[in-house]
């Protein structure tokens, strides 16, 4: 399907070329959001943008309310700008998809249609719903996918940003942000803000990023497994309580515990039929999480795979548990993974006695 990469974007609004549709989704949030402010900043400069700048709400109003506005020609102005959020055609019935495939195909040259997803997360792999439709935008418009972005791309914009802000920043130090936050782009600059605030237009070191950067819920987890892998005790139960002290969701903890045993296996299934730990990437969802299989590969270099099964077992265990509770669901579930945590260790130090 016809793609647009945001460098075309953005030639095309600086030069003021917009013209049609344009299909915009993606993980990556923060970027979306701010291609959708331009596109408003474009419209509010037109004469007369009460008439010629139209907002609609895709999860409430119809495809024939979208044609209206769509057909309506602009007032004293060269374009007519329509944004239209959120439309969810995994929701939307088959006819309604057809309306609005119908107006696609008659957009006047003088508008400029932005459809857009913040709150949804389109699936074309996963739902035939959103493969047809995108491919469908694609054919009468331009479509553009906004993927997180890879560990490089994020390191250099980091350094590039500090730099703007007079704060300089290592490769290296990047790397240990984005180590600690995870590859979400608005965490990282909210984080990064912090740190040039601190730094007071000198360089951030790695004992700041350490103080003041805030761990998210699947950095923290990852270094639960690792203490538990390391077999210490004390560090593993204090990171389970300071989670649970901030209202982690038991199911969460558990979620991306998991996650990190499950890569650990993979990897070692890769390594054991010859392959490097990267194999795993070409038939599951790391797209630039790459950085999971290099860590699961160290992690997991002295563990057997009976050890690894082993652990995978008590977490599907303790996923049964964790979902079946009864009583005082709070206590029941902290109960449960403290029986886990205790679990996967003396699993891990009957490893290490072979």
């Amino acid at each position: 399907m016809p793609q647009i990469t945001e460098t075309d974007l953005k030639k095309e609004m600086d030069k003021g070329m917009l013209q049609g549709l344009y299909f915009l989704y993606g993980p990556e949030k923060y970027l979306l959001h701010r291609f959708v402010s331009r596109f408003g900043e474009k419209a509010e400069k037109q004469p007369f943008p009460d008439f010629n700048f139209q907002r609609l709400d895709g999860s409430q109003c119809t495809a024939e309310e979208i044609g209206e506005a769509v057909e309506a020609l602009p007032f004293m102005a060269e374009r007519k700008y329509v944004l239209v959020s959120d439309w969810d055609a995994e929701s939307r019935s088959a006819a309604d998809g057809e309306k609005l495939s119908a107006v696609l195909e008659d957009i006047p040259e003088s508008t400029v249609l932005v459809l857009y997803t913040l709150a949804l997360e389109p699936d074309p792999k996963r739902s035939a719903k959103w493969k047809k439709w995108i491919a469908a935008a694609g054919k009468q418009g331009k479509v553009l996918c906004l993927e997180r972005k890879s560990q490089s791309e994020l390191e250099k914009l980091l350094c590039t940003a500090a730099e703007k802000r007079f704060c300089p920043l290592s490769r290296e130090n990047a790397a240990k942000i984005i180590e600690n936050c995870g590859n979400d782009l608005q965490r990282l600059l909210n984080e990064l803000e912090k740190l040039c605030a601190y730094a007071q237009e000198s360089e951030i070191t790695a004992e700041m990023i350490g103080t003041l950067v805030s761990r998210n819920l699947e950095t923290t987890v990852f270094s639960l497994s690792k203490v538990i892998l390391n077999g210490k005790y004390q560090e593993a139960y204090g990171i389970l309580d300071t989670l649970l002290s901030q209202n982690e969701e038991p199911v969460a903890i558990l979620g991306v515990l998991a996650s990190s045993y499950l890569d650990m296996y993979r990897v070692r299934c890769a390594i054991q039929s010859g392959q490097t730990a990267m194999e795993p990437a070409k038939y599951f969802d790391y797209k630039n999480k790459e950085f999971r299989l290099r860590n699961a590969e160290r992690d997991s270099r002295n563990l057997s795979m009976p050890t690894l099964r082993a652990c995978l077992e008590a977490l599907s265990q303790a996923d049964k548990e964790i979902k079946s509770g009864y009583g005082d669901r709070k206590l029941f579930q902290r109960l449960a993974l403290e029986k886990l945590m205790a679990k996967l260790l003396w699993i891990v130090q009957g490893e290490k006695k072979r």
